[in-house]
């Protein structure tokens, strides 16, 4: 762009004018973080939506049921499920949720049987308490470590919601989406808890299956077993499942992305703006320069340059704001009991800084090319 020896120039003349370069990196500033924050919910989506190719997981839901206060199903498929054959485990689970429409704080309950827990959560990791006390009293709950940081909450604490009170036994750490915003606790004591107060009836049952290849056909398989029993099934992938659960969510996030290209038209007009007023105050400025044997080339790449720079600064101000609001605080999009994670990841940091940059560029290009085409004499005759 420029040689370094004249880096100092352009910032000085950044700093020439301080309210409006200021006013300009504030606005900069705001729609960069508005557009990371949209980023990041795009990036929550996609990751809880993802096929992975080694998917070895099943949900077997009521059939023509959405919300888990409606899907109630028979404990006893259990055993029905087990032989079919490619189906490793089934862990039957009653869902309880403070709220079964989308919110950004919904606590979820997870009622698993106590033996079954340990199994379920191998690749989990247990960063606070044990399942040891977990087990060793019924009304004890893992909480994944998203709940637990935006609630406050560690091990020992008491908490209610959705009329369940619990006592904490430990904070879960895992990779898996749904295991960062629930509490899981024994599946005979939130049978119990909840207003029915009916054992042998459960939300849903999760499957693994040996062979991911046969998601599809072992899915097919456990929904011809109860297809003419009084509780009918439907079972897909962990991920169709969130798809599906969450698709109004989805939709909004999805809509988002024209806010975003909104914040990058923004930008460009802002940094635009700033650019054009700060040349025609320095008309003669230019000529000067000129006469002091800067070329017309050089001076249309340091207003480029200025530009940029007012790009990458109010995009890493904004960026560094994003990034540190949903590190600090964790956020997610929750329905039906299945949650988004929004958060931010160097991805989404590196294409703000990017674009930011590149805008800046893009909106000094029409005055570098004005000012470069004025000759002498015009600059010193302009006002």
């Amino acid at each position: 762009m420029v040689l370094p020896k004249f880096i100092p120039l352009v910032l000085k003349q950044l700093v020439r004018r301080r309210a409006r370069t200021g006013l300009t990196l504030a606005g900069v500033a705001t729609a960069m973080f508005l557009f990371c924050a949209i980023q990041a919910m795009n990036a929550g989506v996609r990751q809880a939506t993802r096929a992975a190719a080694n998917e070895t997981t099943l949900v077997v839901y009521r059939q023509n049921r959405y919300c888990p206060f409606t899907s109630r199903l028979p404990q006893h498929y259990e055993s029905r499920i087990a032989r079919i054959a490619g189906v490793v485990s089934v862990v039957p689970m009653q869902i309880v949720v403070s709220n079964c429409r989308a919110s950004l704080d919904v606590v979820t309950f997870r009622g698993v049987p106590p033996h079954a827990l340990p199994q379920y959560l191998k690749s989990s990791r247990i960063i606070d308490g044990s399942i040891e006390q977990w087990t060793g009293r019924s009304d004890a709950a893992v909480l994944g470590e998203a709940l637990a940081r935006r609630r406050g909450l560690r091990v020992g604490d008491r908490f209610e919601a959705a009329g369940v009170t619990v006592t904490i036994a430990g904070i879960l750490r895992s990779d898996r989406e749904q295991d960062q915003n629930v509490a899981y606790v024994h599946l005979p004591f939130l049978q119990q808890s909840t207003r029915l107060k009916k054992l042998g009836v459960v939300t849903q049952f999760n499957v693994t299956v040996d062979d991911p290849r046969k998601l599809d056909a072992i899915a097919r398989a456990i929904d011809a077993e109860f297809a003419n029993d009084p509780d009918p099934t439907s079972t897909s992938s962990e991920q169709a499942y969130v798809a599906r659960a969450a698709q109004d969510v989805i939709r909004i996030v999805q809509f988002t992305k024209y806010l975003a290209w909104g914040c990058l038209v923004a930008v460009l007009a802002l940094i635009a703006n700033a650019i054009v007023l700060s040349v025609q105050d320095r008309i003669r400025e230019h000529a000067v320069l000129q006469t002091l044997g800067f070329s017309s080339g050089l001076i249309a790449r340091l207003i480029v340059t200025e530009g940029m720079f007012v790009g990458l600064l109010g995009g890493a101000l904004g960026t560094a704001i994003a990034t540190a609001i949903l590190t600090w605080r964790t956020f997610s999009l929750t329905t039906e009991g299945l949650s988004i994670n929004v958060h931010s990841e160097w991805r989404v940091v590196a294409i703000g800084l990017a674009i930011s940059g590149a805008l800046g560029v893009l909106a000094g290009l029409v005055p570098a090319w004005q000012a470069s085409r004025r000759k002498i004499v015009e600059c010193f005759r302009a006002v």
